[in-house]
């Protein structure tokens, strides 16, 4: 079926006449902060405690806007008769933001949990050589990291957290004191003690039986002699 002619026209009038009924709302920014979604892709944070100089997001991004300098340090064995070990010492983390596509590889491949996406996004430079933030400026930039979603009820529990809690109740069983036993004399008193048949309550055991003639009543051959 072929369409009306002048129908596309009329539908395009109609979205503008019903715009031009509605009330602008203009937001006054910078004097009101825009609500920006939980996960906006702003800036990249850096935890720089989690970093081991690995490497892995600076080979790994494709815009090679990744700056990473270390150098490696000695450390003294633990114990007495151990061996020396040997570490990377974080020089240098930068970020060439004027390069950087925001496609978040870098942050998906760190096997530590070192980068992060923060919402913020008021970084403009007048100078293009000013948009390559050191590690200084990535790290305040990880405190306004907003904290990760809460799981969905249905969601099964991060593995982490099941392993963490079978370590934590399988130390408290350890830990914990072992059951005391009662006293042999106990024991030996509760073995002496006679048992009641089952059914038979104490009332019952007091009263006398129907057959049985109560104490103060006559049996029928004292009644004749008497």
């Amino acid at each position: 079926m072929a369409p009306i002619p002048g129908s596309g026209l009329a539908k395009g009038l109609a979205v503008t006449l019903r715009t031009m009924t509605k009330k602008s709302v203009t937001a006054q920014y910078p004097d009101a902060q825009p609500d920006l979604p939980p996960r906006t892709r702003g800036v990249i944070g850096l935890f720089e405690e989690n970093c081991t100089v690995c490497m892995l997001c600076a080979r790994e991004c494709p815009d090679w806007c990744i700056y990473i300098d270390s150098h490696k340090e000695t450390v003294p064995a633990a114990t007495p008769g151990g061996r020396e070990r040997s570490r990377n010492v974080l020089d240098r983390f930068a970020i060439d933001f004027s390069l950087c596509m925001y496609c978040g590889i870098c942050i998906e491949v760190c096997p530590f949990d070192a980068l992060f996406w923060s919402p913020e996004f008021e970084y403009a430079e007048t100078d293009i050589r000013d948009l390559t933030h050191e590690r200084d400026k990535l790290r305040e930039w990880m405190w306004t990291v907003p904290a990760p979603p809460a799981l969905d009820p249905g969601a099964e529990e991060p593995k982490e957290l099941v392993t963490a809690r079978k370590t934590a109740d399988k130390l408290a069983a350890q830990q914990a004191p072992p059951a005391t036993e009662p006293h042999a004399d106990e024991q030996a008193r509760a073995a002496e003690r006679p048992t009641r048949p089952q059914g038979d309550s104490k009332q019952q055991t007091d009263q006398p039986k129907p057959d049985q003639p109560k104490p103060d009543e006559p049996t029928p051959g004292q009644e004749g002699r008497e």
